[in-house]
């Protein structure tokens, strides 16, 4: 049998003579305006174009209902999460309006949900009950260096009393012993008791190592003449005894520059079966932009993100534990930039693709490879094509799970670049020696690329732009769907919609792609109009689904255990070729963790299919599940809710 791209290539030529020679016979002068709308328009929305690309249509919720959706997250009960928090508005930020939307995209209802924090910028990915685990967010905006107007930065409190913490209350005044400046923390510290050092082979004490804090310190007053140039010791006003000598603040230069996003150490579990987000304990770390990674026990992992400082998490990444509500640290330090794309293997260990969303030194962890969490070393892939332009890359586990590889799609330089790349690099990570090697390339150089995995084992590419964030009007408007099993890219319909920064897309149950959000910095070519952030959603229609009838699934179990099995009846057993368990996307930034689809042993009957789970617990993570099955034309099922326990 042909491969699915094949097909379409073939049928589209079929297509393209057919609309022609039609459109000749009913209407000639339309052939000298081939490129006009009203062609495009006409030639779009035949069926049997329709059958070889695809269909895009636009939802413009109603003005009350729309939002800047910066996440979003299907839920078990069918229905979209999206989050905006402030949606990257100071002025929302300012006034404290954090905005949650649910949408049922089969009954189109909207529903506010009451946000308790600025969820602006958070981590999120599923939880094994069906329960969303949502972890930090935003403190503070950042501030341009223009913006600017009081000097300030990090402040590291040094603790030398071996016998107990101290803690400073926001407010407290450090005066420089060298430039006699003052400066005042924005927030309270707790500073850990130093720890005393002896001597490995006689025992003899040697010092006490000073325990330490990271606090945001700001001058008194505004303007230049505040600023610092070099490092200095700080004494801490308001200490009395001993804590006067045994603590004492350090810093380096405290000036007017830039000042990033500040994250928070609050975590949540939206419940979608209440509809409300419930508070957990807090992260140990203050966090925004981070990446929560589900491991083998159905704890999660935290990584990466700003701190309550801006500045770059120093490598302490957490687990939190559904059971306890708790977070603990994990062994060792290992730092990557923000949003770093980090997955579970079959075998337990992690894999880091390179790909981020920013944020962080272009020096520090950005080598792909893979992570022991265990004994936290780390072994990096070869291989890697323009590994300087792997910042707003996608990353997507190629179909089915048990191939165990990946993809990179696209990307771009380190911060404002405005390089991008139309690379895609395809890793195989059960060879012996993995190595990266270079997959179909994109049309353009692609920053931001959305990826999302079919149920017939395509994988649906579209989206991004050339430049950062859609300057000089660079928004792709194109989609391409990549076969694994040919490794090519097949052309299909274009989408309608612009979509870059803060932009991501979800697999329906139903077989369809949800494509949210854009926020582009300017909206024309010569960088002049602002930009406005695009609150409509797309919803692309793949060409399967103009293939003729869907194959029914009825229902069956909703739980089974891995190494079970379940049957389900169908009328079109016979026809029915293979079946996936595909996981619900939890999506923002170009970070998709929890999406994988999961190849599922079959046996047909008369009446319906049998099917079973694999039992590699790192590979089918406890969780709800979306099961399809596909016919022998590719073709989807509807998909039956599926619990994993």
């Amino acid at each position: 049998m042909k491969d699915p791209s094949s097909r379409r290539r073939v049928r589209r030529i079929a297509i393209g003579t057919a609309v022609v020679l039609a459109l000749a016979g009913m209407n000639g002068p339309w052939l000298w305006r081939v490129g006009s709308e009203k062609y495009h328009n006409y030639k779009i929305n035949q069926p049997e174009y329709k059958a070889d690309n695809g269909h895009w249509k636009v939802i413009d919720f109603p003005e009350e209902y729309r939002q800047n959706t910066i996440h979003a997250s299907l839920l078990h009960t069918g229905k979209i999460l999206m989050v905006a928090g402030s949606g990257n508005n100071q002025k929302n930020f300012d006034d404290k309006k954090f905005d949650t939307r649910l949408w049922d995209p089969v009954k189109n209802t909207i529903k506010k949900i009451p946000t308790p924090v600025d969820l602006f910028c958070t981590g999120h990915t599923q939880l094994a009950d069906g329960k969303l685990l949502i972890a930090g967010g935003t403190k503070r905006y950042e501030k341009l260096k223009g913006d600017v107007t009081k000097a300030g930065g990090l402040m590291i409190v040094h603790n030398e009393n071996p016998d107990k913490p101290i803690t400073l209350p926001a407010g407290t005044k450090f005066t420089g012993k060298k430039n006699g400046k003052t400066f005042v923390s924005k927030d309270s510290v707790v500073v850990e008791r130093a720890k005393k050092v002896f001597d490995k082979q006689t025992g003899e004490f040697l010092r006490n190592d000073p325990g330490l804090g990271r606090i945001y310190v700001e001058a008194q007053q505004s303007g230049a003449k505040y600023e610092t140039g070099t490092q200095d010791n700080y004494r801490v006003q308001g200490l009395s005894g001993a804590d006067t000598r045994n603590t004492y603040g350090i810093a380096q230069k405290l000036a007017l520059d830039k000042k990033d996003f500040q994250g928070i150490k609050d975590t949540f579990e939206f419940d979608p079966v209440a509809e409300k987000y419930i508070k957990v304990d807090p992260m140990n770390e203050a966090r925004w932009y981070p990446t929560l990674t589900t491991l083998t026990d159905g704890k999660v992992l935290s990584l990466s993100g700003l701190d309550e400082i801006g500045q770059l998490v120093p490598g302490k990444n957490e687990v939190y534990d559904p059971e306890t509500k708790k977070w603990t640290y994990t062994k060792g330090v290992r730092q990557f930039p923000t949003y770093p794309a980090i997955f579970q293997m079959a075998d337990g260990k992690l894999f880091y693709s390179g790909s981020n969303a920013g944020y962080g030194p272009d020096d520090v962890g950005r080598d792909p490879g893979v992570w022991d969490l265990k004994t936290n070393k780390f072994k990096k892939i070869p291989g890697m094509s323009d590994p300087d332009l792997l910042e707003t890359s996608n990353t997507v586990e190629l179909p089915p799970a048990q191939d165990q590889r990946y993809m990179v799609v696209g990307g771009g330089g380190v911060g404002e670049s405005k390089d991008s790349s139309a690379k895609t690099r395809i890793v195989d990570l059960r060879e012996n020696a993995p190595r990266f090697r270079d997959g179909p390339e994109l049309e353009k150089g692609t920053r931001y690329p959305q990826a999302s995995v079919l149920p017939d084992d395509s994988v649906l590419v579209s989206g991004g732009s050339e430049d950062y964030r859609g300057r000089g009007a660079s928004n792709i408007k194109q989609a391409r769907i990549y076969d694994p099993t040919s490794n090519t890219f097949d052309k299909v319909a274009d989408p309608l919609v612009g979509r870059n920064y803060h932009s991501g897309s979800i697999l329906l149950p139903d077989g369809r792609v949800m494509f949210f959000g854009s926020d582009s910095l300017y909206s024309d070519k010569g960088n002049t109009k602002p930009g406005v952030f695009e609150q409509r959603v797309e919803i692309y229609t793949p060409p399967y689904l103009y293939h003729g009838s869907q194959p029914t699934l009825g229902e069956g179990p909703k739980k089974i255990a891995r190494g079970g099995s379940g049957t389900f009846p169908t009328a079109h057993a016979s026809s029915i070729k293979k079946a996936r368990l595909i996981r619900p996307s939890a999506t923002t930034h170009v970070t998709d963790i929890d999406q994988t689809s999961i190849a599922l042993d079959m046996k047909k009957t008369a009446k319906g299919i049998t099917v079973t789970v694999p039992k590699n617990r790192s590979l089918v993570e406890s969780g709800w599940y979306m099961l399809f099955v596909t016919d022998e034309e590719g073709t989807p099922s509807k998909a039956q809710w599926v619990h994993v326990p």
